[in-house]
């Protein structure tokens, strides 16, 4: 029964993709599956909202394309902490959303260390992403790979770029190698990650939570 509840829930997920709040965002991940043949471009949950977002949550998606058909920071412990970080801050999904370096993954095989070309193959995707969420103004580049593909969008000389004043930040990948370490280790990962979301939230006019 708990399987069956979890597919129900899935498709009812599924089945709100092209909601108001993310229908055009949803539109082009379609877009950008369908240039590449064979492959599978992961939803923008229904939660987030084209109009309110702020800060964008850049992740570099190493691993396999998660069974929901949406964009995650990584397996269930990387979105258990991503999400803890916001709670504590008051970070309400409406003014974040995610975004994937390589936003392509064939079905059936990992992701593997992306190549400079697969890097910078995101771009585009990225700009045309950017463009959705005209009130985003921070990029959170989660990961080696994000942050590479954060320095190529500062490199470019799209005016919406500098119209918006964009700033990114760099911070670690929520699971794997980049999250090895001791518990007090990760501790200080997490609270170095919130350092960074609480000024993402400040620069854009966000109030922490109390």
């Amino acid at each position: 029964m708990t399987a069956l509840a979890t597919e129900n829930s899935r498709e009812q997920l599924l089945s709100r993709r092209y909601e108001p709040s993310v229908a055009a965002v949803n539109e082009l991940c379609d877009t950008l599956q369908a240039t590449k043949a064979g492959t599978n471009v992961p939803y923008v949950d229904p939660m987030h909202d084209i109009d309110e977002c702020r800060i964008i949550s850049l992740f570099s998606n190493i691993g396999t394309e998660d069974e929901s058909g949406f964009i995650t920071a990584g397996d269930d412990e990387a979105a258990t902490r991503l999400l803890g970080v916001h709670w504590k801050l008051g970070l309400r999904p409406e003014y974040v959303m995610p975004w994937n370096v390589h936003p392509w993954y064939v079905p059936g095989e990992p992701n593997g260390k992306f190549t400079p070309d697969q890097i910078s193959a995101g771009l585009k995707p990225l700009l045309k992403f950017l463009a959705v969420v005209p009130r985003a103004s921070v990029i959170v580049a989660h990961g080696t790979e994000a942050n590479r593909l954060a320095n190529l969008l500062l490199k470019t000389e799209v005016p919406m770029i500098w119209r918006r004043g964009l700033k990114t930040y760099k911070v670690r990948s929520l699971s794997g190698r980049a999250f090895a370490g001791t518990p007090a280790r990760q501790e200080q990962y997490l609270e170095d990650m919130s350092t960074v979301y609480a000024d993402a939230m400040a620069r854009t006019g966000l109030a922490k939570a109390n």
